[in-house]
């Protein structure tokens, strides 16, 4: 069979239901002469895949498996660099297959086969040779931690000129950025605090000679408590610029009052270069519509977003233009796009908009070699997906402004602010990003866009979390998180939620779904100052699920079938919210 191809990011859900009986990795190993992987296990597993780009490498997982050893690595040379096996979380081991730089591959080629359930076999094609510039591959962190970036020391890996400004590509926890001007004001200095450069950035010079910037530098101006600079030599003095972080690894520099997008600098302009402008080929579903492809016979560069317009995904390919073949992909009832619309908005700008079917999910937008761009799709109905619930209420057809619904489901916490530590030594950012992650799975379900602030184990700061309920015009704002108090005092147990302003209706609405569906303590509705709540302009909440440090509460919150039940008692709430308010 053909795989399913799955690729993260901020907005990617993954829901793995725990076996009844945990499966162990028994065996694998790499056959370099059939570019083969053989992978052998005690008890059945499904193994899910993600071809990642820069560099480019093959990420198995193991749901449900335990690698049972120290994490362990085959060197293979040629184009593939490696083979590295460890346990990636509690619940999962990740195999790596790591290409070395200047190779990539066709995912299309690659295969999956399973003999028994236990019993699997991963088919690569034979590697690529394609031209890589200097600093598009970012460092491969082993197998072993909660994602690829988390927790991971802040790594400046690239500095990219946009068409509208410039994006900073990192790595690792989201940069501290700090704008400032010489005395001259010739020059602004992007300062990324407790960061580094990869080496061969170091001194990296460019013409940039766009928007007011002469030229850049990238230099590393501190290696003790490490700061990295990006230096704009600039021509006009009364020039400002700002520096956002983004959710999607990276910062955004644009002249103040340019917009900005979840990814990189928003709308593109029209090209500078028309002379090399690339021709779209073809816009296809691929891999039984797990993804949408588009191809081009030029490099490209491209920027998205959800059009809060259309509803759409919304994807922009500047310096581009619609081949004279290219047609829209057909769809259908059983598709996984309710449609795609190919629009040439200016003489070489191409917009393609991408309207997900019900019940699924976008989950990256990923671009696999220099001419090719791949959107992944996700049905929530999955093996892994927790099924639909029949009490829920009808799907909204149309969401609090008159469109589809937005709502921030924002995890507490992460990286290394694990929140409060509770009886059984259970962490608040566990509990509540599983919650979370459910409750965003149960609205997409229902027809309701869920952007999660984080989809994994890694530290966000406040205020990013409110600038991405901002930037994509969201409809509601859900905070989870768990309670905590001094350890003793263990008979403080119940629920309680939060608003400031305009967010009262919507927390007494979950507030009574959660106490009628779990049975907890009353604590009450109550009206505070935090700052998720204070900054944000749509009606927000903060929901605390109970105490970790509680007798009732902490066993409960340990508890996956309970944390379910809580998920399922906060999303019928926002369901019903919404329903009130269409």
């Amino acid at each position: 069979m053909r795989f399913h191809w799955l690729l993260p990011s901020l907005f990617t859900i993954f829901l793995l239901s725990t076996p009844a009986e945990a499966a162990k990795l028994q065996s694998w190993r790499f056959d370099t002469d059939q570019n083969r992987l053989y992978i052998n296990t005690e008890g059945g597993v499904q193994p899910k895949a993600q071809l990642l780009a820069n560099p480019t490498r093959l990420v198995i997982d193991l749901p449900g498996t335990t690698v049972g050893r120290n994490p362990q690595a085959q060197p293979v040379g040629g184009a593939i660099k490696s083979v590295r096996v460890g346990q990636f979380n509690g619940q999962t081991t990740r195999l790596v297959i790591e290409l070395n730089p200047g190779y990539t591959l066709d995912p299309q080629k690659v295969i999956v086969r399973g003999t028994t359930a236990s019993r699997w076999t991963v088919q690569l094609p034979t590697p690529q040779a394609i031209a890589e510039a200097p600093g598009d591959s970012p460092l491969e962190p082993s197998p072993g931690t909660s994602s690829d970036t988390a927790g991971s020391p802040t790594v400046l890996e690239n500095v990219r000129v946009t068409p509208d400004g410039l994006f900073l590509r990192t790595s690792g926890r989201s940069p501290q950025v700090k704008v400032q001007r010489t005395r001259d004001r010739t020059v602004v200095n992007i300062e990324l605090q407790n960061a580094t450069i990869r080496p061969d950035l170091q001194g990296f010079e460019q013409a940039v000679n766009r928007y007011g910037i002469q030229q850049l530098k990238v230099s590393q101006v501190r290696n003790s408590g490490p700061v990295a600079r990006v230096s704009l030599k600039v021509t006009n003095p009364k020039d400002e610029w700002e520096a956002t972080v983004t959710n999607l690894g990276g910062v955004i520099v644009l002249p103040k009052g340019a917009g900005v997008a979840s990814g990189s600098p928003n709308q593109p302009s029209e090209s500078a270069n028309p002379g090399n402008v690339a021709t779209i080929e073809a816009v296809q579903l691929a891999a039984n519509g797990s993804q949408l492809l588009i191809r081009t016979d030029k490099p490209f560069t491209y920027t998205s977003d959800w059009d809060q317009g259309s509803g759409a995904y919304k994807i922009v390919i500047a310096s581009a233009r619609v081949g004279a073949k290219v047609r829209s992909p057909i769809t259908n009832a059983r598709s996984s796009l309710s449609s795609v619309q190919i629009q040439q908005t200016g003489s070489s700008t191409v917009a393609i908009l991408v309207r997900p079917a019900a019940g699924v999910q976008i989950t990256e937008l990923n671009q696999p070699t220099a001419q090719l761009l791949s959107l992944q799709l996700q049905r929530a109905e999955s093996n892994n997906a927790p099924p639909p619930r029949s009490n829920y209420p009808p799907s909204p057809n149309s969401g609090i402004r008159n469109g589809r619904a937005v709502v921030i489901v924002d995890p507490g916490h992460g990286g290394r602010d694990v929140g409060a530590v509770g009886i059984g030594a259970i962490r608040e950012a566990d509990i509540v990003l599983d919650i979370s992650l459910q409750v965003a799975q149960l609205l997409e379900q229902q027809g309701v866009q869920a952007i999660l602030t984080r989809s994994d184990d890694r530290e966000i700061d406040l205020e990013p979390r409110v600038q991405l309920a901002e930037r994509v015009n969201a409809s509601l704002f859900v905070s989870i998180h768990a309670n905590a108090i001094d350890m003793s005092r263990p008979e403080v147990n119940g629920i309680e939620t939060y608003y400031y302003s305009n967010g009262e209706r919507l927390a007494a609405t979950i507030h009574n779904s959660m106490l009628q569906s779990t049975g907890s303590r009353d604590r009450g509705v109550r009206q505070a100052r935090f700052y998720v709540l204070r900054k944000t302009s749509m009606p927000a909440v903060l929901v605390e699920t109970g105490f970790v440090t509680g007798a009732e509460d902490a066993p409960k919150l340990a508890n996956a079938a309970y944390r379910q039940r809580m998920a399922e008692a906060i999303a019928r709430g926002i369901l019903q919210y919404i329903q009130q308010n269409r």
